[in-house]
């Protein structure tokens, strides 16, 4: 998995068209897409989708659902981001198959120990910090315990909540192994300048981390 993940938000777009701003998140350096519609209609997240999966294609840029298993299903997306509330991951992973990206969100530690019996691909930890685009969470996490999660999860773990260029370095020290953002890029006056700003942060966080462990 790349280490910048863009999830998507049309209201948080500044009044751009959905697409635009995804090119120009993966031409700047996100190397995962999560296509978030909580309230749209099925049709039309299914049509969106199918449109996102041909701009990514080109760019071997992998689409994942976020909660909608159907969808995933539907346009043949490259996986599925799920929830504590939504689908049962072991029932996601039977409709969806092996080859399926399936991400789970913990938001407590008894969550994460449960998904060390899963073959997930990731963990969402979620939120790192406050942040209005996810106010149904139990609460946030912040540093110290991102640190917990990684210290208890053989998981990869990607981190989301209140996270931008400011603040990217610090949860990757943490143990984040991707950095999840929605405004930091969606809102930003020049995505594609933001999300290789972002990029670059987290590229150079890891490479320090990967030498403080050798």
């Amino acid at each position: 998995m790349q280490a910048l993940y863009l999830v998507t938000d049309r209201a948080l777009s500044l009044g751009r068209p959905l697409e635009e701003v995804v090119l120009a998140a993966v031409r700047g350096g996100v190397g995962i897409v999560q296509l978030r519609e909580k309230d749209a209609p099925t049709r039309f997240f299914v049509e969106e989708a199918q449109r996102i999966k041909r701009l990514l294609q080109s760019y071997g840029v992998p689409l994942i659902i976020n909660d909608r298993v159907d969808v995933a299903l539907a346009v043949e997306a490259d996986g599925v981001h799920i929830g504590q509330q939504d689908m049962p991951y072991p029932l996601a992973r039977k409709l969806l198959g092996k080859r399926a990206i399936i991400g789970l969100s913990v938001e407590t530690v008894e969550q994460v120990l449960e998904a060390e019996a899963y073959d997930v691909d990731y963990l969402g930890v979620s939120p790192i910090f406050p942040t209005p685009t996810k106010t149904d969470t139990l609460g946030a996490w912040g540093l110290a315990g991102l640190a917990t999660v990684r210290r208890l999860s053989r998981h990869r773990l990607v981190a989301i909540g209140g996270l931008n260029a400011t603040n990217a370095e610090s949860v990757i020290r943490a143990g984040a192994d991707c950095v999840a953002v929605v405004s930091a890029i969606c809102s930003a006056p020049d995505v594609e300048q933001a999300a290789a700003t972002l990029r670059r942060t987290i590229d150079a966080a890891l490479a320090a981390r990967r030498k403080e462990n050798l």
